[in-house]
């Protein structure tokens, strides 16, 4: 077995988009960058708006683009992590806290994953379901503003977190969708979520960003400040209703429309039409972003992600409409991947990077289990060595 066979690990994404579905796989060989192994895509006519809407065209068009990106990497998958988006996602933010359970009062993995659950607990009603739980911060004996309690002293532990919901029906129609064509769900993301791995810096979330992904059928936002996600939500527009208003406008086959607005097209028609509703996309998210932080400080500004954000004048467009500086999210961080920085690519490329992180994250657990349980057990050796004996 050589050094590629004994310590990679291979990472599977699958973005379901209005547009395309996008599959993408990725091999990461001890400490090097992961590298782009294959890549592959079909046009996605069974999906509106982050929701399936026919499932046998979808589960065609997943199982072909799975298949292109095991051929070009020359490995099957059997798991994928899936992006979900739209308007069946909602969120908000709660907060937990529990006593600390360590013996002496270390502040160990099972505390931090105790409060995390406590904080976790909120109604929603039947129909939906909790899918992610991402901390904010934590509060150690009243200290807030902690990013990781692990190691530290004290009797009561806090958590604030971000809580992500989905329609229970989308999440189950997109997984059944993707076992249908052969593949496991490994996890389910939230696609805004997924974006930001591949396109913001740690010192831009702990600077204040707020990301938009413009897709085909809608908006995605997510708003991070101190590193922690505080907002995320969407618009019900995007590319596509681009698209339909300057097939409409100059009475031309959506085909036309579409080659119009990707092109930049030169016709003052034609660009007066996309700033309009582009402008009207940007607008109804800044009210968004507002209304939910009203004293959002976004120090890092706006990142624009998705096939919407390479619209000719959306970067100028929205520093308008923000009045703060905006920058396109290319994607970075992988080798052989230079024609994927496309910020139509970032949730399919940041998929594989949040799962990378999963893994890397449930390995460093273990160990730190086993640390802490190698600990309790000297400990306990030490107390009972110092006990009097009769």
């Amino acid at each position: 077995m050589n050094w590629s066979e004994e310590h990679s690990t291979i990472i599977a994404g699958l973005d379901l988009g209005t547009t395309k579905v996008c599959a993408a796989i990725a091999e990461q060989v001890a400490e090097r960058p992961p590298r782009i192994i294959g890549v592959g895509q079909h046009p996605s006519e069974g999906i509106q708006r982050g929701a399936i809407v026919d499932a046998e065209k979808t589960v065609h068009a997943i199982g072909e683009a799975v298949r292109q990106a095991e051929l070009m990497a020359g490995v099957e998958i059997d798991s994928v992590y899936a992006g979900i988006s739209g308007e069946y996602i909602a969120s908000l933010n709660s907060t937990g806290m529990v006593a600390v359970g360590g013996e002496g009062g270390w502040i160990g993995v099972q505390d931090r994953a105790r409060v995390l659950a406590a904080a976790g607990v909120v109604k929603v009603p039947f129909d939906r379901e909790v899918l992610h739980v991402l901390p904010q911060e934590f509060a150690v004996n009243g200290q807030r503003g902690i990013l990781d309690p692990v190691g530290m002293y004290g009797v009561r532990l806090e958590a604030s977190v971000h809580v992500v919901t989905s329609s229970i029906a989308a999440v189950r129609n997109i997984c059944h969708s993707i076992l249908r064509a052969g593949v496991d769900v490994r996890g389910v993301v939230l696609g805004a979520l997924a974006s930001s791995y591949a396109v913001l810096s740690e010192d831009e979330r702990q600077m204040g960003a707020c990301l938009l992904d413009i897709g085909g059928g809608t908006t995605d936002v997510a708003v991070f400040v101190g590193k922690g996600l505080r907002h995320s939500g969407n618009v019900g527009l995007g590319g596509h209703n681009v698209t339909n208003d300057i097939g409409v406008g100059l009475r031309t086959t959506r085909a036309e429309a579409e080659q119009a607005k990707c092109a930049g097209s030169p016709s003052e028609t034609v660009a007066l039409i996309v700033e309009a509703r582009m402008e009207e996309i940007l607008a109804l998210t800044r009210k968004q972003v507002y209304t939910a932080l009203p004293n959002a400080a976004l120090g890092a500004g706006i990142v624009l992600t998705g096939g919407g954000a390479q619209i000719t004048g959306a970067v100028a467009l929205a520093e308008r409409v923000f009045n703060m500086p905006v920058r396109l999210g290319e994607s970075s961080g992988f080798e052989g991947a230079a024609e994927l920085a496309s910020p139509s690519y970032a949730t399919v490329l940041g998929l594989l990077l949040y799962g990378m992180e999963q893994q890397e994250g449930k390995n460093q657990t273990e160990a730190q289990e086993l640390v802490e349980d190698s600990f309790d057990s000297v400990f306990g050796r030490v107390k009972r060595w110092l006990q009097p004996r009769d």
